[in-house]
């Protein structure tokens, strides 16, 4: 099956794997899964696996690649994602913009400072994760609770995107907890994200906590504030590839696709806009 992501995804998630084995292209047009939770894996869930990169464009988002952290880089885990993506044809590999070790894997993404050390830091990390896989590194803006340093949270990713020439997966959720959870205007952070740069976006729900604090859970459908921050994303940037997450509280399939359609709908209207503009 060919590489290269497009449309409406989903994430592959091990308990609904019965249900989204059976879903047709005509459904969904490519699945994203953890490489950490397949690498190595054979038995029944390996040959799934492998039916379904025969079938479908498959992205890989990784979990503890921990690009933010002190610690060495564990070039012989980049070096096994490089050869799982070879072995499934898959070229689509993106990571969190924080960071999960500290002498020891802490099981949470973590906020990365927002200082220019840090950015030199990290761009450093990444160039050598892309000279591994010998491929972009398309990394995440992830929810935070807690800022840290002297620059605020675009700065610091348009940063790191300029230092190093790698992608972003622009989660659209994330912004949006974000602006809340900081007090930013999620719609200027969006459109002043380099549009070149977006390889795909991410899209999910979240936890109303309080008025001022929304926690990032992929546990409840996309709330309307996000879907209307989607669709602005399409308008400032075009239609970008986009998953559908859902990690628990798993909703049956014809839900799951209500909202992957409700995904498709948007990037519709987003492209006949386009057409309009352009014409």
């Amino acid at each position: 099956m060919g590489s290269t992501i497009f449309g409406t995804g989903l994430g592959l998630r091990r308990g609904m794997l019965e249900e989204m084995s059976q879903l047709t292209p005509q459904q969904i047009d490519f699945f994203e899964i953890a490489p950490e939770n397949w690498i190595g894996l054979g038995g029944r869930f390996g040959k799934v696996l492998r039916s379904l990169t025969e079938r479908f464009p498959f992205a890989c988002h990784g979990l503890s690649l921990s690009i933010g952290s002190l610690d060495p880089l564990d070039e012989s885990f980049v070096k096994d994602v490089k050869s799982f993506l070879d072995e499934h044809g898959i070229e689509t590999y993106s990571e969190h913009l924080s960071y999960c070790s500290d002498h020891g894997h802490m099981y949470d993404l973590m906020p990365i400072p927002f200082t220019q050390e840090a950015v030199t830091h990290v761009s450093s990390r990444v160039r050598q994760v892309q000279d591994i896989l010998e491929r972009p590194l398309i990394l995440e803006n992830v929810s935070t609770y807690a800022k840290f340093g002297d620059l605020d949270e675009l700065s610091f990713t348009t940063a790191i995107l300029r230092e190093t020439q790698c992608k972003m997966l622009l989660d659209v959720n994330n912004v949006y907890v974000n602006s809340i959870n900081h007090s930013f205007d999620p719609y200027h952070y969006i459109s002043s994200l380099p549009s070149a740069a977006i390889h795909y976006i991410h899209i999910a729900g979240h936890y109303d906590e309080a008025d001022d604090l929304k926690v990032d859970t992929h546990g409840s459908p996309v709330k309307q504030d996000v879907w209307d921050l989607l669709a602005y994303a399409y308008d400032v940037h075009g239609v970008r590839p986009t998953v559908l997450e859902r990690d628990f509280n798993f909703p049956p399939m014809d839900e799951l696709l209500t909202e992957t359609n409700q995904i498709k709908s948007i990037q519709m209207a987003a492209g006949e806009a386009g057409l309009v503009k352009h014409g």
